[in-house]
């Protein structure tokens, strides 16, 4: 009898104590959510201040009329108080539900579910979870200020010779004909903190340099001298192509424009007029030299891959202009297209640019 009197005694004690602690444990859920309450209205007003404040940069710079910037003062006003007033009835059903509940609340498990972007699975032992995995563990955290994009960069183009002693007018190589393509990568990086005027780009690029010879002309080797010579056979074509491997770096300016969120700070280059100016340097991949010919009745294609004496390091100047991704664009190889020339012979190209 005096067992089960203690054990009753231990049972009371442990009830009024778990009691105790459940009230109190409520309570400060209570007060946690009350101070949540506050902290939403203060984040709301706060997202409202960079709305406006990015509204008056707008007018400011004549992107919007004063008209325009009052209508959406008030929309993003007007949103604002509507997340207040949504946020805080969340929280006040929260504390209303504790109240009622006195803290003891039925909640759901969210076990092998997918909820939005997130995922969770789980491992169940005797009901029990026993493993979890979240997905939002290894989600990229979105950075509030991206200062560095980056673009797939593709040209195409006529290509030319700017030979020393004669004008372009007088190159021995076909205008229309002789073409180039150029492709690669670039990551663009703003160089100042609060502004986007000035970019700095770099990257990588394959570039194909091609020259179509006027006549019945082909480009022949003699030790360390390459020109153009007479072909014994009508050609139906005779190309000359340079394949490089060049590293650009360009500066470049232009307007932007500045779109700020509660989360995210961006500048945003597109529709705006674009100016780079740099240079380029690199190797030479090889140089060939396709031929079509009709010898005896017989159609005959020639790919000859040599040296030509061509120049291996490969640098110039280049530059660009234009509207969001497509560009006006120009390269100067400052190299000699032949080492050792006795006329020396530079690489131009020109052409358009589209950075997508």
């Amino acid at each position: 009898m005096k067992t089960i009197t203690f054990y009753s005694a231990l049972l009371c004690l442990f009830l009024v104590s778990h009691v105790a602690f459940g009230q109190e444990d409520y309570q400060k859920k209570i007060e946690a959510l009350k101070i949540e309450k506050q902290r939403i209205i203060e984040q709301e007003k706060d997202a409202l201040k960079f709305e406006v404040r990015d509204i008056n940069q707008r007018l400011e710079d004549g992107d919007i009329s004063e008209n325009e910037a009052r209508i959406l003062k008030e929309e993003v006003a007007k949103q604002r108080a509507l997340n207040i007033e949504n946020r805080v009835a969340i929280v006040e059903n929260q504390i209303a539900l504790l109240e009622r509940n006195k803290g003891e609340v039925l909640t759901l498990r969210e076990i092998d579910t997918i909820y939005g972007d997130r995922m969770r699975i789980g491992l169940l032992i005797d009901g029990k979870p026993a493993i979890t995995f979240n997905s939002n563990r290894w989600k990229k955290e979105i950075k509030y200020d991206r200062r560095t994009y980056s673009d797939f960069v593709m040209a195409i183009g006529l290509n030319n010779a700017i030979i020393e002693g004669q004008s372009l007018s007088d190159s021995p190589y076909k205008i229309g004909g002789s073409r180039f393509f150029e492709m690669g990568w670039q990551w663009r990086t703003r160089v100042f903190k609060n502004s986007n005027w000035l970019r700095f780009n770099y990257g990588f690029s394959f570039q194909f340099n091609g020259l179509k010879p006027d006549g019945n002309r082909i480009f022949v080797q003699d030790g360390d001298q390459t020109f153009l010579e007479e072909f014994e056979y009508d050609l139906d074509k005779s190309k000359f192509r340079m394949d490089n491997l060049v590293f650009p770096v360009h500066f470049e300016v232009g307007p932007s424009r500045l779109r700020k969120t509660e989360r995210t700070m961006r500048y945003s280059i597109r529709d705006q007029f674009r100016l780079g100016f740099g240079g380029y340097g690199g190797f030479s991949l090889g140089t060939r030299q396709k031929l079509k010919y009709n010898r005896d009745g017989e159609n005959v294609k020639d790919k000859l891959k040599r040296d030509y004496n061509s120049s291996d390091l490969i640098y110039g100047v280049s530059g660009y202009m234009g509207f969001d991704g497509v560009l006006l664009y120009l390269k100067y190889d400052l190299n000699p297209i032949f080492k050792d020339a006795e006329v020396k012979q530079n690489n131009i190209s020109l052409g358009l640019r589209f950075d997508i």
